[in-house]
């Protein structure tokens, strides 16, 4: 169905203002979608969702915009010919979704309960009830709680090679991991950097034979085995990264532009194990689109995609969601007369 189709349904209450059903308790407000999290993935459900004529609320959780929040230039977002700042995109998104009429309450939902015929969720002790929940909580990556990963954060530490690779030309890079992904990365990174270094706590790497002999084979890759980062040092911005071996106990400091963490990421899910599917990662399994194994309930961006990751394809899953809701909501009203 494409975004256009995508009509008000004249039976919703007026946009922006939750539904009070006849006989209702009015301390309990009902919406016909409830959005919980507010990344791309988010807003983007938010925007598509408000302007198809449905009473949205977007809970933005504990970091507003998601990722995106810590991250300086973007420039693989289309739109932006120079790029825009990581923080700057996501206030954009949030104002167009407010302005499409989402009511967007920037706290953290606590609990939620999908039962077969109500979905409720829980601000602290406020309860808020949709006819739809769309799942869109994010991932965190995995950091290495190490003095300098912070202070550093979007000023050459990184958890995405494809989002700032291109940020470290003709630079010494690390990239910190030993599994697919890690590999992955820094094979992606020696099209930028002179050297890529990288750091594995084991003398041997996690990866997939194929990725391992990709790796071994590229002149620009060198491996740094039995270490881990323990400091990352510069100025304004990454200068140095000190590794230990923790075989030996003896320092190594690389002199380095960036240093890449490719250690996984955890799915924002916690609250939701025993109320719907998850894989054994803790990501949100996802059947017919982006249906969750709970009636009503849909999920969009990283919360279930562990392979992409991005920003634009977050927004991609967060519109089909929407478009999803817009079929299911068109289908219930139908059955019932509307």
């Amino acid at each position: 169905m494409a975004e256009a189709e995508i009509m008000a349904n004249p039976q919703q209450s007026e946009k922006g203002k939750p539904a009070t059903d006849e006989g209702q308790n009015p301390q309990v407000p009902k919406y016909d979608v409830i959005i919980i999290g507010g990344g791309p993935a988010g807003y983007t459900a938010g925007i598509y969702c408000s302007r198809g004529g449905y009473n949205t609320a977007l809970f933005s959780g504990v970091l507003p915009g998601g990722q995106l929040m810590n991250t300086t230039e973007v420039e693989n977002y289309p739109g932006f010919k120079t790029g825009i700042m990581g923080p700057d995109l996501m206030i954009e998104m949030k104002s167009q979704c407010a302005n499409m009429g989402t009511t967007i309450i920037d706290d953290v939902i606590s609990d939620v309960e999908f039962d077969e015929d109500s979905l409720k969720v829980r601000v602290g002790n406020t309860e808020y009830e949709g006819r739809t929940v769309i799942i869109a909580t994010g991932a965190t990556p995995r950091k290495l709680g190490i003095k300098g990963e912070e202070v550093f954060g979007g000023h050459g530490v990184s958890y995405c090679a494809t989002c700032d690779g291109p940020f470290f030309k003709g630079q010494q890079i690390v990239v910190v991991g030993g599994g697919d992904s890690a590999i992955e990365e820094a094979t992606f990174l020696t099209k930028f950097g002179t050297e890529v270094h990288l750091v594995h706590r084991r003398d041997t790497l996690r990866a997939s034979q194929a990725m391992q002999d990709r790796a071994f084979g590229n002149e620009k890759m060198r491996f740094h085995w039995d270490s881990e980062v323990e400091d990352i040092r510069g100025e304004q911005k990454v200068q140095q990264v000190v590794l230990n071996n923790i075989k030996t106990g003896q320092k190594e400091t690389l002199d380095a532009g960036g240093i890449f963490v490719a250690v996984g990421h955890v799915p924002n899910t916690e609250m939701f194990k025993g109320k719907i599917d998850l894989d054994a990662k803790g990501y949100v399994i996802l059947k017919d689109g982006q249906h969750t194994s709970a009636k009503g309930v849909f999920a969009a961006g990283d919360v279930h995609d562990s392979t992409y990751r991005q920003a634009v394809t977050a927004a991609g899953f967060g519109c089909m969601a929407a478009i999803e809701v817009n079929e299911y909501l068109t289908k219930i009203d139908s059955n019932n007369g509307k």
